[in-house]
C-alpha cells in the first residue's frame, strides 16, 4: 500500500512553485482558485518573499493549492498511482488536500476553506500574544507534563520524538526557562498558538462556511489528524477538519496507523520533505519520494518507487 502525505505550514519556501507553473495548463489552475478567493497564488508562490508567504492568511490556501496541482499530475485518470492502493493524509491545513484527493471535497471547495481557515486564524491570533515552541526529545509523558504546567498545550505530537507546545508567550517562556530533562526547545516564528483554545474564533468561522460546503464519502482510506484512524464519512471528515483548529494534531497516530496498514512507500506533496523525514524516523523501512517539482512525478508514479528517489527532508518545522 502506498500513502499520499500533504504537508502543513511552516513547510513552505520562496518560489517553490515557479517550476510547476511552466505547464500551462497548471498555471490556469492557480489562477482560477486566486480568482476564487482573491489572493494571486500565482504571485505568492514564485515572486513573494519569505514573510509574505510566512503570513498564515496567504500561506494555507497557497498550500493546498500547491498540493492539489501535483495530486491532479500523479493522479491522473489511468495513471499507475491512481489505480494503485492508496491511503491519504495531511498535517494540519493539509488535511484539506487529503480530503480533496479522497474525493470528499472539490479541489475548488478545499482552496476556498483554506483561504477562509487562514484568514480566520491569522485574525486569531491578533487578539493576543501567543507563540509556539518544539520540544525535541525528552520523555513523552514528562514533556506533556511540563507542557500543561507551564499553562500551554501540545498542539502538535509529531512523534519521532516531536511534540509542539503552543499558548501565551509567556507560558513557552516558561516552558523554555524549564525545559523537561533530556529535552532541547526551539522557539518557532509563528503567527500565534495554532491548534489550542485561542483558535476558538477562526473555529466558529470555518464551520460556519463548512455548513454550505458540499462532500462526499472517501474513495480512498482518509486519516484523520484527530486520531489518526481512517474517517467513514464525508460529514466526519469535514466536521473533524473544522474541530482540529482548536485540537492537537495527532500526526505521530497518523504514522502509526500508516504502520499498521501496511504501508510500504509515502509520496510528500510539495513543498516536500517535513513529513517523508518524520516517516524516515518513524517507519523504518517505508520508502520515500518527494516531490518538489515536476521532474519528481516519475518516480512518485512509479507504484514501485526507487528508494535512491527518496530524501528523508529535515526535522518537522511545519507547525501549524
Amino acid at each position: 500500500m502506498l500513502a499520499i502525505l500533504a504537508p502543513g505550514q511552516g513547510s513552505q519556501k520562496p518560489g517553490f512553485l515557479t517550476p510547476w507553473i511552466e505547464d500551462p495548463a497548471a498555471a490556469a489552475r492557480l489562477r482560477e482558485w486566486s480568482d476564487l478567493i482573491g489572493l494571486d497564488l500565482v504571485r505568492l508562490g514564485t515572486e513573494a518573499g519569505q514573510d509574505e508567504i510566512t503570513d498564515t492568511a496567504n500561506t494555507q490556501p497557497l498550500l493546498v493549492a500547491a498540493g492539489l496541482l501535483a495530486a491532479e499530475r500523479l493522479l491522473t485518470e489511468g495513471s499507475a498511482l491512481a489505480a494503485a492502493d492508496l491511503v491519504v493524509a495531511g498535517h494540519s491545513v493539509g488535511e484539506l488536500t487529503a480530503l480533496a484527493i479522497a474525493g470528499v471535497l472539490s479541489p475548488e471547495a478545499a482552496v476556498r476553506l483554506a483561504a477562509v481557515r487562514g484568514r480566520e486564524m491569522a485574525a486569531a491570533c491578533d487578539i493576543e500574544p501567543t507563540t509556539m515552541a518544539a520540544v525535541l526529545g525528552g520523555v513523552e509523558e514528562e514533556v506533556l507534563a511540563a507542557i500543561e504546567a507551564a499553562g500551554a498545550w501540545p498542539a502538535n505530537r509529531n512523534g519521532a520524538g516531536q511534540i509542539v507546545a503552543a499558548g501565551p508567550v509567556a507560558a513557552i517562556e516558561k516552558l523554555t526557562g524549564d525545559a523537561p530533562a533530556r529535552a532541547r526547545i526551539i522557539p518557532l516564528k509563528v503567527a500565534g498558538a495554532f491548534h489550542t483554545p485561542h483558535m476558538a474564533p477562526a473555529q466558529e468561522a470555518l464551520e460556519a462556511v463548512a455548513a454550505d460546503i458540499a462532500v462526499a464519502d472517501p474513495t480512498r482510506i482518509l486519516l484523520s489528524n484527530r486520531d489518526g484512524r481512517p474517517v467513514p464519512s464525508g460529514k466526519a471528515a469535514l466536521r473533524q477538519l473544522v474541530a482540529q483548529v482548536t485540537s492537537p494534531v495527532r500526526w505521530d497516530a497518523c504514522m502509526s496507523t500508516l504502520g499498521d496498514l501496511g504501508v510500504t512507500a509515502v509520496v510528500e506533496l510539495p513543498p516536500a520533505g517535513t513529513l517523508t523525514g518524520l516517516a524516515k524516523r518513524a517507519l523504518k523501512g517505508v520508502e520515500r519520494v518527494n516531490v518538489n517539482t515536476p521532474e519528481d512525478l516519475a518516480a512518485a508514479a512509479d507504484p514501485v518507487l526507487n528508494d535512491s528517489a527518496a530524501d528523508g527532508g529535515a526535522a518537522n518545522e511545519g507547525v501549524e
